[in-house]
Parts: C-alpha cells; sequence; structure tokens
C-alpha cells in the first residue's frame, strides 16, 4: 500500500471551510453594534443589521455608548475602521451557509483578496525578470564566497531585519517575495529550504507578535483601548529581544544539525527536488557580478526599500506596492536590454509560479467571509468575554492570551481584530485591576503566536511557495512554539504583577 501523503495547502483549507461551514449550522448567530466616524461629516454612524443611526462625533455620545476613548482618536484619524460597541451583542436569526456558500466562498475570497494576488503576482513577474538577467545567479555565487564558514551569519542578519520590519510596520504580506529570493541563497550556503523558511516566516512573526510602534496592531489597539500606543512599550521592546534571541538560537541550532549531517533534516526526502525548484542543480556559480548586475540587483533592492519607506512614511498600501514592482520590473528589463517579447515571457511565467500561491491566500479569506455571512464571529467574541469574569489578574491575563490566541483562527486580521475587540475586551482589564495596555499585549501574543501555526494567516502560503508540507512545518516549529508560549505566559504574569 502506497504511504498516504499530507494534504495540500489548498485541500486543508477546504477542508477547514467546510468545518466552518457546518460551525454556522452549530453556533448561534449574533452581532455587535459598530461605531464609525465619517471625517468629512465629522459625525459617527451607529451601525447595526436592522438600521444606522447617524450621531454627533463629540466625547459624551462616546460615554454614552461606554466607549472609553478619546475622541481625538477619531478624529485625528488614529481609528479609522469601525468599532465594536460594548454591551450591544444581540442574537438574531440564525444564517447557516449551505453547500452553495461554500462552493462560492473561494471566488468571494479571491476577489476579496485581489490587492494582496495581484501584489504576489506582481512580485512573481519581478523575479521572473529577474532570473532572466542572471542576477540572482551572480549575487548567490558572490554571496556564497563572502560568507564562506560564516553562513550563520546570513540567519542571524535575515531573521532580525524582518523581525525589525515586523515589530515597526507589520512586515506580514510582504514577506511573500523574499522566499524565491532568500531560499536559493540559503541552499547554496549548504543548509536546507526549512532554514530559509523559519528565517523570514519566523522573523516576521516574532515581530508583528512583539510590534513596538506597528500602526496596525499596537497603535490602532492602544487607541481602541484607550491608552497612549507608548504605555506598555518597554514591556514589549523587552518581549521582541527575547522572543527574537529565543527564535534566532533555535533555528541557528537546527541548521547547525542539517549543515553537519544534511539527513538529519526533516525534509530531506524533497532535498533533490527542492534544489531543481529553486533551480540550485542549473545555476551557474561562474557568472561573473559584472558591474550591469550589480546596478540590476541595486535596483531591485531599492524597490524593497521604496516600498518599506511608503508603507512606514507615506500611507501606501497595496495599489502603491504593487506598482512600485510592476516599475522596478520595467527599468530592470531596460537595463538588462531584454527584448520585448522576451519580456513578457519571463513576467508572465514568474506570474504563474507563484499563481497557486495566490490561490491559496484567496482560498483563506472565502473561510473569513463564511464566517462573517454565517454571524458567528461576533458569538464567539460575546462567549470569550463572558470566560473571563471573577478570575485572579495573573489568571485572566493568561486566558486572554489564549482567547487571542483562538479568536485569530476566525479573524486573522491584525487590525480588524483590534477594533472589534479591544473596545469590548480592554474595559475587563478595569474589573480585575490591571492596566489596559496588559490587553493589548496578550492581543499582540496571542495572535503572534497562533500566528506561527494558523492555516487561515499566512503560513500555508508561505510553504506553498517553497513546497513543503503542514505536517513538517508543524514538527519543526512546535518546540519553539511551546517555549515561545511558556516564556509568555511567564512574562506575562510578572508584569500584571508589578503593573
Amino acid at each position: 500500500m502506497k504511504k498516504l501523503k499530507f494534504p495540500t495547502a489548498q485541500t486543508i483549507l477546504i477542508l477547514i471551510a467546510v468545518f466552518v461551514t457546518l460551525l454556522t449550522w452549530l453556533i448561534p448567530a449574533g452581532k455587535y453594534d459598530s461605531l464609525a466616524y465619517d471625517a468629512g461629516s465629522n459625525t459617527f454612524t451607529k451601525i447595526s443589521l436592522e438600521e444606522r443611526v447617524e450621531l454627533k462625533a463629540t466625547q459624551e455620545t462616546l460615554e454614552e455608548l461606554n466607549i472609553k476613548i478619546p475622541i481625538e482618536k477619531f478624529t485625528s484619524g488614529d481609528i479609522y475602521k469601525p468599532i465594536g460597541i460594548p454591551n450591544t451583542y444581540k442574537p438574531l436569526e440564525s444564517r447557516p451557509q449551505g453547500f452553495a456558500a461554500l462552493v462560492q466562498s473561494p471566488i468571494k475570497g479571491i476577489i476579496a483578496a485581489a490587492d494582496i494576488i495581484f501584489l504576489i503576482l506582481i512580485i512573481g513577474g519581478l523575479i521572473g525578470i529577474m532570473n532572466l538577467t542572471g542576477a540572482f545567479d551572480a549575487g548567490i555565487a558572490w554571496m556564497a564566497k563572502v560568507l564562506r564558514g560564516r553562513e550563520y551569519i546570513l540567519i542571524i542578519v535575515v531573521t532580525t531585519l524582518i523581525a525589525l520590519g515586523g515589530t515597526t510596520f507589520g512586515l506580514a504580506e510582504e514577506t511573500m517575495a523574499f522566499y524565491p529570493i532568500l531560499i536559493p541563497v540559503f541552499l547554496a550556503a549548504k543548509y536546507d529550504a526549512m532554514v530559509g523558511l523559519s528565517c523570514v516566516f519566523l522573523g516576521s512573526g516574532i515581530g508583528s507578535m512583539c510590534s513596538t510602534v506597528n500602526p496596525f496592531a499596537t497603535i490602532i489597539a492602544s487607541d481602541a483601548a484607550g491608552i497612549n500606543w507608548t504605555t506598555g512599550l518597554n514591556s514589549r521592546i523587552i518581549m521582541l529581544l527575547l522572543c527574537t534571541t529565543i527564535t534566532i538560537v533555535y533555528i541557528l541550532l537546527y541548521a547547525r544539525r542539517v549543515k553537519a549531517d544534511p539527513s538529519k533534516s526533516l525534509i530531506y526526502e524533497q532535498k533533490e527536488s527542492i534544489e531543481k525548484l529553486f533551480g540550485l542543480g542549473k545555476m551557474d556559480t561562474n557568472i561573473k557580478f559584472t558591474n550591469r548586475l550589480r546596478l540590476i540587483t541595486l535596483v531591485f533592492s531599492l524597490s524593497f526599500i521604496v516600498m518599506i519607506i511608503g508603507v512606514s512614511f507615506l500611507d501606501w498600501w497595496f495599489v502603491e506596492m504593487t506598482t512600485t514592482f510592476l516599475v522596478g520590473a520595467i527599468i530592470i528589463g531596460f537595463i538588462a536590454g531584454i527584448k520585448e517579447s522576451d519580456f513578457v515571457d519571463a513576467f508572465a511565467k514568474g506570474a504563474a509560479d507563484l499563481l497557486s500561491v495566490a490561490f491559496i491566500v484567496g482560498i483563506a479569506r472565502g473561510v473569513t467571509i463564511l464566517m462573517e455571512d454565517g454571524l458567528i464571529s461576533d458569538t464567539i467574541l460575546f462567549y470569550a468575554s463572558n470566560i473571563t469574569e471573577g478570575m485572579n489578574k495573573g489568571v485572566f491575563a493568561n486566558v486572554m492570551l489564549f482567547v487571542y490566541g483562538g479568536l485569530s483562527f476566525f479573524m486573522p486580521s491584525s487590525s480588524g481584530m483590534a477594533v472589534l475587540t479591544m473596545p469590548i475586551f480592554s474595559p475587563l482589564a478595569d474589573t480585575v485591576n490591571i492596566g489596559r495596555e496588559i490587553i493589548v499585549d496578550t492581543y499582540l501574543y496571542g495572535m503572534g503566536l497562533f500566528y506561527l501555526i494558523n492555516p487561515t494567516g499566512l503560513i500555508l502560503a508561505a510553504l506553498a511557495i517553497v513546497k513543503i508540507g503542514f505536517n513538517k512545518w508543524m514538527r519543526f516549529v512546535m518546540p519553539l512554539l511551546i517555549l515561545l508560549i511558556l516564556t509568555t505566559m511567564i512574562f506575562l504574569t510578572i508584569s500584571v504583577h508589578t503593573n
């Protein structure tokens, strides 16, 4: 009998969609009212399924709704999404999702995730052009010579830099561009693809988990909790240093074991196929890193630097990011002197290589749409908010950690989670006599820890690029995850008792 193979990422997500569809039949429907601010008319709109009511945008209105957030957080644009209104949960008539909704969910998800899907495809096209120029081969060969005997530096630098991106501006979806670029570098350094994957994905995950100035997580969550984002900043910096160090050491130990004995790799049986996938077997290691190729590599690198600057300081998002990579590809085509027909073919082939990844992102978004249409997300939030009533503050903080971890399966968006849950969960901190920054911390750490294995997040898309199964990833990451969970629980317990 042939050995059963672990299902692909697409199949896993389809099975999750089936599971969520069944949940819409089992979990009662319900919804919180939400409050949206309109800067144009300087008014609030209270939104429920039955009606939309326009209210004055004043502090008194917020107090009447039991929302303990300064009005300035709305008028300044710090809170730009509708927030949940405490004590407004209403049970509703059940909306179970049927077979039609299930089969339509991937299509709806692909449409809803069009922004990130186009970013992934354009990045694929850019990589296709880079491969055509030979700049990757020359750059990797040059780097292999420079780092010979000190390849571990690559692990430390890549993980640290990506963690810094995660903690400052939430570097996550953008990392999809890094896997096709960096995996060959790690393979050339005699590591396996798991090392390259973990440096990028774990770096992003740990950085986002310990967000310090990330506007899409820490700042928006603190604003929605009614506190200044600098409250609790010191503890998050300590956690960032602690968790990043633990992660780097963990990757280094695995990488050293694999380098000493390749058969110790968790994906050893895929060694040849992965090397072939990333062109390592046919890579020309003798190609000279000419000035033209250096210029091409510089333009390629500048595309990412411009993207980071735009997102961090110029309010850029997917349209601007995608345009940056498209323009970068065109400029590289001109520098390399690529014929128009060859450029189009290489760009299309590069985009096609990441098409399956784009579909995974769309299918995952479709799962979220099923939950939204079935009106079960707010019900789960309502019951979760009742779990912690009357708890010891140390126990409370750790329970909230796992509550947020569980909720992130249903709401993987960090900004969406913040505006929906903070107005409801942050007042719970007052009842156990701890600072509201602890709720912000449990939100960050709970979502961040579960992000490392969350199938409705980005891990399946990342694994699809590298062709590594979810089961192999779980074997690799679980010891680290357990260590990080224990570290976080101890840190939270100390924090609430010294608060």
